[in-house]
């Protein structure tokens, strides 16, 4: 189980957005992009997702070519959490959360309400389930655009169907609280087989909860590999512009 991204380019005009772009992105793995604003960080996301079309390149899940997969069968093996998801109509928690469900034989026993029920109490919103989303703090609103993600792939707990979650920031506006509640449901749904590909601006973050992290810089991947292999002071500090320390023994990143 695995998506293949093979030397994928992006322009928009004659802007060059991500420059031959190759990386194997696993199920059961988390895997996070990092690198500065602008690094190509959304778009390849956005790509992988099939909601951009790469100028140049390849990209297969699961050994199928992402343009031949009919868009009925993305909708149940992968779901996407952008970073901005504005609601222009006066919907429910539970509505939006609804709008994710989808109804096919991987559901087995379990209804929309029973779905709703778990995924709400994770995500701690269970209390919000009938308020206006629109009357909700930002952190909230990220909150039950997670849940309505999540189910979007309930399945079977069995299912050995493919799967894949594709998130740009999750945790922008979340305290720290429900930044790391979010982080261990992520690592729950790897466990499960889920692969993750994740999009965060947090090196201490990525650092301790990633199983592999890739750095974007003007478009270009730098390197892919465990953070224990790939945090390095030096290439960080190249990466960012900023003197930057690394401590391996406590996964921990300083700023200066």
């Amino acid at each position: 189980m695995s998506v293949i991204v093979e030397k994928v380019s992006f322009s928009i005009k004659d802007v060059k957005i991500l420059d031959n772009i190759s990386l194997e992105f696993y199920g059961g793995e988390l895997l996070t992009i990092l690198g500065p604003n602008g690094s190509g960080k959304s778009s390849l996301l956005n790509i992988l997702s099939g909601d951009l079309i790469p100028s140049d390149g390849k990209i297969s899940f699961d050994n199928m070519s992402l343009k031949n997969i009919p868009i009925e069968k993305r909708a149940v093996t992968r779901s996407v959490m952008s970073q901005t998801q504005r609601i222009m109509y006066d919907f429910s928690v539970k509505e939006i959360i609804e709008m994710g469900w989808i109804e096919n034989e991987s559901s087995d026993q379990f209804s929309f309400v029973q779905a709703l029920d778990i995924v709400s109490k994770d995500c701690e919103i269970d209390h919000l389930l009938n308020r206006s989303i629109n009357n909700l703090s930002g952190g909230e609103q990220r909150r039950v655009h997670f849940a309505r993600t999540l189910i979007q792939l309930w399945k079977k707990s069995n299912s050995k169907e493919p799967r894949y979650i594709f998130l740009d920031e999750p945790t922008a506006n979340l305290d720290l609280y429900h930044e790391i509640n979010l982080i261990k449901i992520l690592k729950k749904k790897v466990a499960e087989g889920f692969g993750v590909f994740l999009i965060l601006h947090d090196l201490n973050l990525a650092f301790k909860f990633s199983n592999r992290v890739a750095f974007l810089k003007d478009g270009k991947l730098v390197c892919i590999g465990s953070p224990l292999e790939v945090f390095d002071e030096k290439l960080l500090s190249d990466i960012y512009g900023m003197s930057i320390s690394v401590d391996k023994k406590f996964k921990r990143v300083t700023y200066y």
